[in-house]
Order: structure tokens, then sequence, then C-alpha cells
């Protein structure tokens, strides 16, 4: 590639790159950000550290493929960085130093940041000429929001190496950049039906050909991207795309390689007709997964595959529009396998289906690692949809399909669409539990908006499912509708030998100490599930106000403040009547014929704790290298005191009368699922002198009154952020709950309208508080906090599935009390429900002094922000070992 001419002797990007859009003057006039660039390049070191630095803005960061490590080959990252800063009057393109990468990672560093640099450098591409740019060394955070600045104008290669595209920024399989075609024009061309050829045909003499006829097929099935850049390959699109394509003799896999990718991807949809001429046929890659046809009498030749790339041969492509397409080319239609929810319950594990739903809740983005140590994440999210087969709903775990337009704007109350989906169940081990699906690498989704077009609008399945949600209350459906939070989905397995799987004890086995580490190598939004030994050693229950002082200051309100049906319903955007029964189809029906609208760590205190305190400090935040970032925050922790049995009678606790929140206004019971825990709690089975070590919201052991002053380590995660709580749907400010729940994006784009609400002012759809679990390691020597988020949702009892901890006694007795408070308090029955219940005592007093086994979900949500909730408890001795206690 020939390098641009360059700028003022230095620097090889377009002066209007330099400067941007700009968005009013800097201090003086002047570029801050020009003048430190003429600075670092004069410097006799190449590096200047420039006094009083103004706050600058990030516009964007990207990520692109790292260049191979000079031999001997060292632990070098597998990508760079690019951050584009604005100061005001200018835009500068910078080189992210890659031991500062982690400010990336864990999402210190994000677009529309603000910060300051207070060392940077000049660095020369010595394979290039006149070639430079500039390097941040050092960089301090600053609070608040700057002037809005423009996004880039386009985008210029990466500033160093010679890879030509960025990626996406936190995953491999979106198209990213506008190098990635949306729609290529469709072909007006003859076809001449007598120069073809058949997919039979080739199967039978490719060997003997060098030249192929021409083809004329429809896409059946399409897979997800697949990046296969490594730092050492020098490819310029390292990417792959493979698609099922079919004509009246059957069905062959085509692959699309490299520079088509960006080209051509987008354009190949689903029930595409293309005209291919100048390809080539290989022998198939026989470990690539494998669509099921929705036509299961489809003849398959699976032993040749079509390869379409720009070179040995340049293959030529043609997409034909549907309506120049002829009966008598006998081109197969698209078929589905789609399912009702009240079929699903009857399907083995693995079996492919379609589904379409009316979704109901959809949780965060959240990503997991491909490999231990590596840098590469699978990203997903979780979404339950409803169908009116059944009472219960279709869960549907989603991994991103190559369709970012649709995998972040998945949002409550819109008709989601799922082809390829194949059922996870295991009736061997554990026959209870909760049935999902899960997407699979042929895998399409489709919201409303994208439905014009798409085949399936003619299946029956669709069509009855259309018909039901005519008959539907939008006010009704929208009381269940839920987005974001903490989603502890799948459960972990009722034994934990079934937990290890294939993987043996020990290897599955973290030691307390060694949580910390695990924490702090976390990405952003990164989820990891890891099992310790412990003992349960105290128990505190946390109200929303108490947490709002753990967690950010601000507190967890419980008001509803959710739109009514009728304000909804005439949100402007959407077109819908009003009315208090408005029908479902208003919006989302029309879809169909309408066109597309468009964690830090936390201390690890050695020794006593300090006191906590709801006091907080600001701290000013240096963001150097990764190993800094440990001191970059203080989050402090507020105490809860162990109140004594007089003190409880002092407050009149013990005259608490537990009956007035089990029964509604008519005496009835609140709920059958919820009955069994209050059914005795009338009848307390712990003596009086161990009733005096616990309070209204507390309860320790001997042992950890014993132990908790003499502690090496004792690691505080009980922590509950506004991110983690699921939150009632609020259709009016849908864009803003969707911005919180997805990942930060990589370019700054200021918004057009701005809301002044915050994420706190949406109610919780979880309950009223919840559980700080202190579990004390084995040796007595470290002890760690973790949170318990009891979830349950009045509305919605199907959403967190409740019943699939009912065998842990522990974690379900607290899930029921808290249940039955949040299900008292929407009553209007009782506002301050006694959260401690002797159930849930006598079940902590069960495993007081025992070897247990705690699985932890950990997820780093950014900044200094990391959740760990308690999952599931085992017990680790007596019969049935390692069953859940």
């Amino acid at each position: 590639m020939q390098d641009p001419t360059p700028d003022r002797g230095g620097s090889a990007r377009p002066a209007e790159e330099r400067r941007g859009a700009a968005a009013g003057p800097a201090s003086g006039g002047a570029s801050w950000l020009q003048r430190v660039f003429e600075e670092v390049r004069g410097s006799s070191q190449l590096s200047v550290a420039p006094a009083e630095p103004p706050p600058l803005t990030v516009v964007a960061v990207e990520r692109y493929l790292a260049g191979a490590p000079p031999p001997p080959a060292a632990a070098a990252p597998q990508y760079w960085y690019d951050v584009t800063l604005a100061d005001g009057a200018c835009q500068e393109r910078c080189y992210l130093a890659p031991r500062l990468n982690g400010l990336v990672q864990r999402a210190h560093l994000r677009a529309g940041a603000r910060l300051r640099l207070t060392r940077c450098s000049y660095l020369y591409d010595e394979k290039r000429l006149n070639y430079g740019f500039l390097c941040l060394e050092e960089l301090e955070r600053e609070g608040g929001a700057g002037p809005p600045a423009d996004p880039p104008r386009h985008r210029p290669p990466p500033l160093r190496g010679e890879k030509k595209h960025y990626l996406p920024l936190w995953n491999n399989e979106d198209p990213y950049g506008d190098m990635w075609v949306a729609d290529k024009p469709q072909a007006r061309v003859d076809v001449d039906v007598s120069k073809l050829t058949s997919l039979g045909q080739l199967e039978m003499t490719w060997r003997s050909r060098v030249h192929f006829h021409p083809l004329l097929v429809r896409v059946l099935h399409k897979s997800r991207l697949r990046y296969y850049g490594k730092p050492e390959k020098k490819l310029d699109m390292p990417y792959q795309a493979y698609f099922e394509v079919a004509d009246g003799s059957g069905m062959m896999s085509m692959v699309l390689w490299n520079s088509l990718c960006p080209e051509w991807y987008n354009s190949m949809k689903v029930g595409t007709v293309l005209l291919l001429e100048q390809y080539a046929i290989k022998t198939s890659y026989p470990f690539k997964t494998q669509p099921t046809p929705g036509d299961s009498q489809m003849k398959r030749f699976a032993t040749i595959e079509i390869s379409l790339n720009v070179r040995d041969p340049p293959t030529k492509i043609n997409i034909i529009p549907e309506e120049m397409v002829k009966p008598e080319w006998g081109l197969p239609e698209v078929k589905y396998r789609f399912i009702t929810r009240s079929e699903l319950d009857d399907l083995p594990n693995n079996h492919s289906c379609d589904v379409i739903g009316l979704v109901t809740f959809v949780g965060r983005a959240e990503r997991a690692r491909k490999r231990e140590h590596g840098e590469d994440f699978w990203l997903y999210r979780w979404a339950h949809a409803i169908d009116g087969t059944s009472d219960q709903p279709f869960i549907l775990e989603l991994f991103a399909t190559s369709q970012p337009d649709v995998f972040e704007h998945i949002h409550p109350m819109t008709y989601l669409v799922c082809t390829q989906m194949r059922v996870v169940r295991d009736l061997t081990e554990n026959p209870s539990s909760t049935i999902y699906l899960t997407t699979s690498n042929e895998s399409q989704i489709f919201i409303t908006g994208w439905h014009k077009g798409q085949p399936y609008t003619k299946d029956t399945k669709v069509k009855n499912f259309i018909q039901w949600t005519k008959t539907q209350s939008e006010a009704d459906q929208m009381k269940k509708t839920v987005i974001g939070g903490y989603y502890p989905f799948p459960r972990p397995p009722n034994n934990f030998l079934k937990y290890c799987k294939n993987n043996k004890v020990e290897s599955v086995l973290k030691a307390i100490g060694e949580t910390g580490k695990e924490i702090e190598d976390l990405h952003y939004r990164e989820h990891k599930r890891i099992a310790v030994q412990g003992i349960i050693s105290a128990i505190r229950y946390i109200s929303c106000s108490n947490a709002a002082e753990e967690a950010s200051g601000v507190e967890l309100v419980q008001k509803d403040t959710s739109q009514s049906l009728e304000s909804s319903a005439m949100s402007k955007e959407d077109g819908v009547h009003k009315g208090k029964n408005t029908n479902l189809q208003n919006k989302e029906v029309k879809s169909f014929l309408g066109s597309h609208s468009t964690p830090g760590e936390q201390h690890q205190h050695q020794a006593l704790p300090p006191k906590k305190s709801s006091v907080k400090r600001k701290i000013p935040h240096r963001l150097n290298t990764d190993a800094e970032q440990g001191s970059a925050s203080v989050i402090p922790v507020p105490s809860y005191p162990y109140f004594t049995r007089s003190a409880r009678r002092k407050f009149g606790l013990d005259e608490f009368q537990r009956e007035d929140f089990v029964q509604d206004k008519n005496g009835q019971a609140v709920s059958d699922s919820l009955q069994y825990c209050t059914d005795r709690e009338g009848m307390s089975d712990i003596p009086e002198t161990e009733e005096a070590g616990r309070s209204c919201d507390s309860w320790q052991s001997d042992l950890w009154a014993q132990v908790k002053d003499k502690l090496m380590k004792y690691l505080h995660h009980s922590t509950i952020f506004p991110e983690s709580i699921p939150r009632k749907f609020d259709y009016v400010h849908k864009d803003l709950l969707m911005q919180q729940y997805n990942l930060h994006a990589a370019v700054h784009q200021p918004k057009e309208t701005r809301t002044d609400k915050n994420i706190n002012e949406f109610k919780s759809a979880s309950g009223l508080g919840y559980y700080e679990v202190t579990v004390l390691g084995i040796n007595h020597d470290v002890a760690i906090d973790v949170a318990f988020l009891p979830l349950f949702c009045p509305e919605d009892p199907h959403l967190f599935q409740l019943e699939d901890i009912q065998n842990d006694t522990l974690l379900s007795c607290m899930s029921c009390i808290s249940a039955c408070q949040q299900k008292a308090t929407s009553n209007g029955r009782l506002r301050d429900m006694f959260p401690l219940s002797n159930e849930v005592v006598k079940a902590a007093m069960d495993l007081d002094g025992k070897h247990v086994v705690c699985i932890l979900d950990i997820c780093h949500l950014g900044d200094d922000k990391v959740e760990v909730f308690l999952s599931k408890i085992y017990k680790t001795v007596g019969p049935g070992v390692l069953d859940p206690v």
C-alpha cells in the first residue's frame, strides 16, 4: 500500500484527519494536541510530559491485530489499540502503549470518557518513509462530561503495522467499519439456463474439469463470520463465512473468503438467489458445523464445497432480484422448522428448531473467554420470549450472529425470530433442569423492523403467532417486561461432580485467596463462574437504601417510574394509538409488512479491614499500568452491626408479626410456591441462647466471631451495582435502557436528544434488598464477602426460574423470604419485613463449621466495578458427597 503524502514532515495522515471536526476553539484559539504533537516530535528523547494538561475527550477507541513480535518471541499482546482524542479544536489519532491495554480491556478508557494526557512519545515506523504517530504513555482519569466531539469522518488504516482495517472492539464475529458494504446492488442480468450446471452435475464431474459452468442457486443457510487472523500471518482480510446453497438437485456448502467477505457478506441473505461464475471447487472441510435443513428430503452433497475468492480464480457474483426468479428454474423455497413453546418440552437435546416470540426479558450483553488467558471472547446475552402456547417462556441464549444492528437492539415488546437454534437439556443428570435454546453457527436473529421480506413470514406457525398477538393487551404484557441486570442462568447442576463434568475437582476448585487474582484478570463484561471451598460464617441482609451507599452513592430507588400503557402508547416514534386495550399489532405486526426503521478491583484488605463507612472520598485516578489499577479507587463498604437480643427488644423487633405478609386481603396464601418457607415461621427450632448471635438483619457463627480479627486477607466483593439490578422496562426510554445494558461503543456518538433520567430511577424487577454472605477459608486465614441477590418478579414468576434452587436450602430460603417481602410490599401490606427468618438462620446454622463448595458468578462491569454473586452451595461430606445443601 502506498503511503499517503506526509503532513508537516512527520505525520502520514491527511490534514483533515488530524484536525477532525472542530467543536469550538481551544484555549487561546490553538489546538493543545497539535502543540504537543510538535513538541514531542522535536524532543531529543521523542518523549514529553506536558505541564498542566487540559481535559481531553475520547472520541474513539479502536482495536486491530498486532504485528508479530520480534524473535525471540516473548509474551506480546495479540491486539493493539488506537485512541482518537479531541481538545475542542482538533482530533488526534494516537497509538496506545501496549502496557496500557488493560485500561481498554477493563473499560477505564472508552469512547466518551474524559482524561488528561500526562506523558506521550513519538514513534517512527522504521519500515516506512516519513511516517510516525503519537503514542500515549501515561493518562489520568478526569470526571465529568466534556463538550461533544463529532466522530471521525472516515476510517483510515490503523496507525501501527501493516493491517488495513480495524476489528470490532469487543468480539471478532461482527462486521465493523466502512469497508463492510451494507447492500450490493442487484443485477439485472439475463440468465441463460442452457449454460448453467447443477450442484448434482458438479459432484459427478468436478475432478475432471478445471473451469466450471455458471451456477444458479438460492441461499438456504448462512453462518456467522469467522475471523482467523494471527499476528504472524500477513493476510489483509482473514475472514471466512459458510453458506448452504441449493438448486433443484440438492444442497452444497459455499465458502466466502477473505476480502470478498466485506464486499458480499451482508448482501448474501437467506433466500437470496445468486448467479456464480469463475468459482473453484474444493474438498469439504470435514469438521465444520452442519445446519439442519428445513426440508429433510433434500439431498446434501457433502464431499465438495464451492469456494469464492478474489483470485485463483477471481469469482464473479451476481444477486438476482426475487421478482426476476422464474419458477422453471426449479430453485427450492426456504423452509423452516418452527416450534411452539408447548412443543419444546418433548424435544431431545441438540434438536434444531426455529422460534418466534414476544420478548419479555432481555439481559445485558456479556462476554465469555474463548480460551483461558486469551484475548478473544464470545459475545452473548439471554432473552425470554413467549408465544401464547404455554405459561413458560422460551429461554434463549443468544450469541452474536454477525448481526450487530439486531443484537444490540433486542428489547422487550419486540417480535423476535431465531433460526437454527439448538435445544439444551440434560435428562440424565438433572431431569428437572430448565430447558433452554442456544444459537448455533448458522443461527440468524431478527427483530421488529427486520421482518419484511424474510421467507419465514409465510410459515404457518409464524402466522399463528401473529394472530395470537392480536388478542393480547399491550398493557398486560408490558407489566411483565424486564431488561438487564444479573441473570443467574443456567443454574449449576445438583451435584458438584456433575458441575466438574470432565475436569478433575482439583482443576476446578480455586482457593479463596486466589479469587482476587481471578477478578483482577477479568475483562470488561466478562462473565466467569468459579468454585471455592469455604465455610459459611456470616449472613447480613442489606436493604436498597444501604446498598446505594455501598455502590455508587445513588439510591436504588424503588419508586415505580415506568410509564403507563397510555403514555407509552402515545410515543411519537412508535406511532401507537392511544387506548387502554391497545393490541400488540399496532406496533409490531406492521413490521412484517413495513420497511426497516431504524472492575477494577475492590480492595483486598490485609489482616482486619478498616471500619466500613458510607462516606466516600474522591481520589485522583491515575491510569498507568495494569498493576496500578488495583489502587485506582476506594469503594468503602458500610458496616452493619450485630444487634444484641436486648437491642432487638428495645426496637420492638420481637413483637413483629409475620402473619401479616403471608396473606392477602382475603386471607389467602400469597402463593403456593412461596408458602412452604413460611409454614413454620411461628415455630422456631433455634434455642434462645443461639438467637443471641443474630440480629434483625444479620447472623454470624461462633467460629467467625473467633477468627475475624485474625485474618491474613479479607476480600470484600459484596457490592451490588446499578448494572446488577434487573429493571422494569420503560418503552419511552428504551434507547437509554438498551445503551445501559449493551457494551460501550467503540466510537462516541453524541445523541441528538439527551435525557436526564438516571438508570437508578427505573424500578427494580428484583427484591427489595440482597444478602451479604461471608465465606471463610477452610484454613481460617482468609475470607471473602460475596452477594446473594434474590430474584423474583411478581408479574412473571417464571422469569428467574426459582424452582431451580429449591434443592439448595439456604439460598432457597433467602429467595423465598425476599419473594414474600416483595409480594407483600406490592400489595401494600408491609413496608419493612424482617429479612432473616428463622428458616434462613436454621439453614445457615446447619452449615456452621462445615466445609462447603460455593459457586460464584463473577462479572466485570467496567471501571472499578466487579460483581461477585453466590450461585450455589454444595456440601462436601456425608451421604451423597458433594450434593447441594
